[in-house]
């Protein structure tokens, strides 16, 4: 079985089997306190389907820069116990793998999630490829929210304020299967932390 954990917008954790039906799920829609419910989220899931689990997926953003962080950590470090592999996934692929499943006729569409501070994040994406992920027709901006109007003119627009871990998941084992990498290792914040590291101190004459 896989596990799927994305913390891009709430904390969504899902666990799947290896033909992606849904085996189990926990999810808070909070875009805060990651960190104070993904340790029984997670419990969750894994009383629910059981803890056979043969691969971790981890959703890699675009998001916040503390909140992908605690979904990374923790699919990784579950892997690590597990000594399982993790797959990176791009969260926008999974929200466009959910809207692909509902409505396979869609033409071209675009997946917008609240980035906070007046942006958002835009992927754009046509149908599926021949591995059967989402096909990303452009990279991923962020934009002000008040400009993406003109961003997303003639775009059928799906503004995501939840993120289904299980699609997520399935998006992971296909990515496997076909031995592709769909993300890094670094996550895709598109904007950079406000806490950075200080640089030297400045030399002060006498």
């Amino acid at each position: 079985m896989i596990l799927a954990v994305d913390t891009s917008l709430g904390t969504a954790i899902a666990i799947v089997d290896a033909d992606g039906r849904r085996r189990a799920d926990a999810s808070s829609p909070d875009p805060l306190g990651h960190a104070e419910v993904i340790g029984s989220l997670l419990q969750r899931a894994l009383t629910d389907a059981g803890d056979e689990i043969t691969h971790a997926v981890a959703g890699m953003g675009p998001g916040p820069f503390t909140g992908l962080r605690i979904g990374i950590a923790t699919a990784r470090a579950f892997a690590l116990g597990r000594r399982i592999s993790v797959i990176a996934v791009p969260s926008h692929f999974g929200a466009a793998l959910s809207v692909l499943e509902e409505n396979p006729d869609v033409g071209t569409f675009s997946i917008v999630t609240d980035a906070r501070r007046r942006e958002v994040a835009i992927s754009v994406f046509r149908g599926l490829d021949a591995d059967g992920i989402p096909h990303l027709t452009s990279d991923t901006v962020l934009v002000p929210r008040t400009g993406a109007e003109a961003y997303l003119d003639g775009l059928d627009v799906r503004e995501v304020s939840t993120l289904d871990a299980a699609a997520l998941a399935r998006v992971g084992i296909r990515a496997a299967h076909a031995g592709r990498e769909l993300a890094g290792a670094e996550p895709l914040y598109l904007r950079q932390p406000d806490v950075t590291v200080p640089g030297a101190p400045k030399r002060v004459g006498l």
